[in-house]
């Protein structure tokens, strides 16, 4: 079988798509939020609305997680 420049780079994005998955699926097992997928969000789903910069999604989703500042600590243990 000989290989084309287009079947090998449909199997280049498929893969990279596949990478993009898995690292998105395993950052958020673990917590980590996505600012990339919150921004296309925000200017798809609330355009006239403002969006955070990167270091208050951050905090905000930190807060959020372990409710920190509402007199209580809802971490893992």
């Amino acid at each position: 079988m000989i290989e084309t420049p287009v079947t090998t780079e449909v199997v280049r994005r498929r893969a990279r798509l596949v990478c993009d998955m898995v690292v998105q699926t395993a950052r958020l097992m673990v917590g980590v939020p996505d600012y990339d997928t919150y921004v296309a969000h925000r200017q798809r789903t609330h355009p006239d609305q403002p969006i955070m910069t990167h270091r208050e999604f951050f905090r905000e989703r930190q807060e959020a997680r372990y409710a920190v500042g509402k007199g209580r600590f809802r971490g893992c243990c």
